[in-house]
C-alpha cells in the first residue's frame, strides 16, 4: 500500500502545529489537491485546449462561461400517420370511421381507397396474378374466377400456341418488367405481341381484336385463384370474318 508523505497527517486532529499562527496555512495536500483539480479540469476539456482569442480572455471577477455540450442528435421526422391525407378530404361523418378503418388494416390513405375501390368496382372478380418463366415480368389481373379462353389460330397463335383471356387494360398491372418487355408486330402492326427478352414467354399482349385491353395467358398465372376454364375456338386465319360473327368479343376490352 502506497503511502503519501504529509506533514500535517502526522499531527493529531484538532491540534495546532507548534508556531502555527491562528490562520492555518496551505498544506501540500491542499496544494496537490488543487492540482489534481487543474488536471482534470485540463482532462475533461480534450486532450488538446484550444487556443483562446484576445477577446475570450476573461476579466478579474467575471465568471467562466458556461460549459456547452454537445446535444443529442435529432431525431428522424416521425412517419406519415394513415391519416395525414384525410385532411384534405371532406368526410363528413365518416371521417372517425374511415381513421379507425385505416389504423385497423394498417394501411395508408391510398391503400385503403384502393382496398374498398377494388371491393366495389370489381365484385364477383378475383385478383390473379402470373409473369413469365424467368420472373423479370409480373402482372396482376382482375377477372373472373371461371376464365373464357380464346383459342385462336390466326397464323401466329397457331404458332406459340396463344391462348388467353380478354379484359379491359382498367383492370391489368404490370408490376414489374417494363425494362424487360420487347414487343413483335406484323401485318396491321395492331396486335403488340409483346414477349420477355430474357426467357421468352409471352405472358400478354394487346389482341387486334380489343387494342383498349389485354389478352392474358391463362398458364401464366399462379396457381390457386382459377375456378374453371371454358375454351373457345376462334378462326383467327379468316379474321375479318370471324370478328363479324362474333358478337361478344369486342366488348370484352371495355368497362
Amino acid at each position: 500500500m502506497r503511502r503519501t508523505r504529509s506533514g500535517a497527517a502526522t499531527q493529531p486532529r484538532g491540534q495546532k502545529r507548534p508556531g502555527a499562527s491562528g490562520t492555518p496555512a496551505p498544506t501540500a495536500a491542499a496544494s496537490g489537491s488543487g492540482r489534481a483539480r487543474r488536471s482534470a479540469d485540463q482532462a475533461g476539456g480534450g486532450s488538446r485546449a484550444e487556443p483562446r482569442s484576445p477577446s475570450a480572455r476573461r476579466r478579474p471577477g467575471q465568471s467562466p462561461p458556461p460549459a456547452r455540450e454537445a446535444g443529442p442528435e435529432e431525431p428522424p421526422p416521425p412517419p406519415a400517420t394513415p391519416t395525414s391525407s384525410v385532411s384534405t378530404v371532406d368526410l363528413g361523418e365518416q371521417r372517425e370511421r374511415w381513421e379507425t378503418f385505416q389504423k385497423r388494416q394498417r394501411l395508408s390513405f391510398e391503400g385503403a381507397a384502393k382496398l374498398l375501390l377494388d371491393t366495389f368496382e370489381y365484385q364477383g372478380l378475383v385478383k390473379h396474378t402470373g409473369g413469365c418463366h424467368c420472373g423479370a415480368v409480373r402482372f396482376e389481373v382482375w377477372a373472373s374466377a371461371d376464365l373464357h379462353i380464346f383459342d385462336c389460330n390466326c397464323s401466329i397463335c397457331k404458332k406459340k400456341q396463344n391462348r388467353h383471356f380478354i379484359v379491359p387494360a382498367s383492370r391489368f398491372k404490370l408490376l414489374k418488367g417494363a425494362e424487360s418487355l420487347t414487343t413483335y408486330t406484323f401485318n396491321t402492326h395492331k396486335a403488340q405481341h409483346t414477349f420477355c427478352k430474357k426467357c421468352g414467354v409471352q405472358s400478354f399482349y394487346t389482341p387486334r381484336s380489343n387494342p383498349g385491353g389485354f389478352g392474358i395467358a391463362p398458364h401464366c398465372l399462379d396457381e390457386g385463384t382459377v375456378r374453371s376454364v371454358i375454351i373457345e375456338e376462334f378462326n383467327g386465319s379468316n379474321w375479318e370474318k370471324a370478328m363479324k360473327e362474333h358478337t361478344t368479343i369486342k366488348n370484352m376490352s371495355k368497362e
